[in-house]
């Protein structure tokens, strides 16, 4: 077996079959065959000379793409769309003379492009989905598990491990809801040819200006659409595109939070995501459980976000109506983001349909710090026993500072709590003093606003949209 030419890792290792198929060859061509029947058959209901025998022949032809004879003709044209009409008439002798007829080439490439983006985008839609019912089903899991909360990665008040989770739920909601603005707002081009007038087709039709508005619209019910561009150069607004990459740029924001709090979680020993049996986390040191998924989020959403730069220079460098310098471009930047948003939705719901929390770890961690945070509570139980306030405020920081230097410069554990207990000023006994120190008196309304959060924000969303549940299993 030979590999000696570039294969993209999106294809190789990363992205599903189901988004490769949205932007393989295959749809490509398929999809400006289906424009090329929607045309004809549109012209001939308006009554061009085009019969229902040429029709059929497009539609038995419309599958079976003769490449090489495409491939022959490019290369003797040195033009893509031409040497795909020519193959399709070479398949269709009956047919030959009225395919693209009016069009310019852009009838077939901007149309069969948002058609294609339509259907990656509802597969985006899907996965999103996903992610966020298994999130929340995590979330309600552990709506009542508190944990260290963290502000700058420095010790904060309690949260709950639940609570933490709605966080990156959160985004992704405000994702869905760009994504639904993106798919509810996507234009075809329609057929508005070479400079966005459409001339060619007044021509067809005797200057009959309903029978050209009537052809864009039965095109795009033919195909699915309901909204046409209204107006356009030769092509539609590039615009459209920024859009596009705006919102798979977003969904990869979201995933790269999500990525990095896992890793920190998991250098705590806190949650980990999935760790198979066999699974290798260092070439060298064999005791290690890397978090390989997270890294490949937040490596793989960091090519999205920068690659959701080319959109917007396109769309603002295009001259007047119609330049060629985007289509290399978007040939490359959109069908990539595509193939690697979809990559890390992927991982995501890997992720979360099997992540790991332990809880001893997290208890550990927030019986470390909780004597510090819980000094005012503190002081409020040994002030109602009779003490001073502002004498035992003074007491408390000094019993604080010395718990402080015993663990940072010691590296032994916090005995703040046994120091007060010890100092007879509190009038406060050890037990009396655990009482106050359960962390379910520390985490304030979380496990009310996981429950309210889950309730009223995301189940009213599943339950609008119920999807397939999906679950992915990782090849590498």
């Amino acid at each position: 077996m030979q590999k000696s030419t570039y294969e993209s890792p999106l294809n190789t290792r990363y992205a599903s079959k189901e988004m490769q198929a949205l932007f393989s060859p295959d749809t490509r061509f398929r999809t400006w065959r289906l424009l090329w029947i929607a045309l004809a058959e549109a012209e001939m209901e308006l009554g061009l000379l085009i019969t229902q025998e040429q029709i059929e022949e497009l539609k038995e032809h419309q599958n079976d793409i003769n490449y090489e004879y495409a491939e022959m003709m490019e290369k003797e044209v040195r033009h893509d769309v031409m040497a795909h009409v020519h193959a399709y008439g070479a398949q269709c002798p009956k047919a030959k003379g009225i395919i693209h007829l009016g069009a310019t080439s852009c009838f077939v490439t901007d149309n069969a492009d948002i058609i294609i983006y339509s259907k990656a985008l509802k597969l985006i839609r899907t996965k999103v989905l996903n992610v966020i019912r298994k999130l929340s089903d995590f979330a309600y899991k552990y709506r009542v598990l508190p944990t260290l909360g963290y502000t700058h990665f420095q010790p904060a008040q309690l949260v709950t491990v639940g609570k933490r989770a709605c966080l990156w739920i959160q985004d992704l909601l405000f994702d869905l809801e760009e994504l639904d603005f993106v798919l509810e707002h996507l234009y075809l081009l329609g057929n508005k040819g070479t400079t966005g007038t459409q001339a060619s087709f007044l021509k067809l039709f005797d200057g009959d200006h309903e029978k050209v508005k009537k052809l864009e619209q039965l095109i795009a019910e033919k195909v699915g659409f309901k909204r046409v561009i209204p107006v356009s150069g030769q092509t539609y607004t590039r615009k459209q595109d920024s859009r596009i990459l705006n919102v798979l740029s977003a969904i990869a924001q979201s995933a790269y939070k999500f990525s990095n709090d896992l890793r920190l979680l998991q250098h705590l020993k806190e949650i980990e995501e999935p760790f198979e049996k066999n699974q290798i986390g260092s070439s060298a040191m064999a005791y290690k459980r890397n978090p390989m998924r997270s890294e490949r989020i937040s490596s793989l959403a960091r090519y999205v976000i920068v690659n959701a730069l080319n959109a917007p220079i396109t769309a603002s460098t295009q001259w007047l109506e119609r330049t060629l310098d985007d289509s290399a471009n978007r040939r490359i930047s959109i069908p990539e983001a595509f193939l690697a948003v979809d990559a890390i939705l992927n991982i995501y719901i890997n992720i979360a349909d099997g992540m790991v929390v332990y809880p001893k770890m997290i208890e550990k961690r927030v019986m470390e710090e909780l004597p510090f945070m819980a000094t005012e509570n503190i002081l409020m139980e040994a002030v109602k026993k009779g003490g001073d306030r502002q004498s035992l405020h003074e007491r408390i920081r000094v019993h604080s500072m010395a718990a402080a230097d015993r663990v940072k410069k010691e590296g032994l554990n916090n005995d703040l709590i046994e120091r007060i207990a010890q100092d007879s000023a509190f009038g406060l006994d050890i037990n009396e003093l655990k009482d106050v120190l359960n962390p379910r008196n520390f985490i304030g309304r979380s496990v009310e606003q996981v429950e309210e959060f889950l309730k009223d924000c995301v189940k009213p969303v599943l339950d609008a949209n119920p999807v397939e549940e999906i679950h992915v299993s990782l090849n590498v």
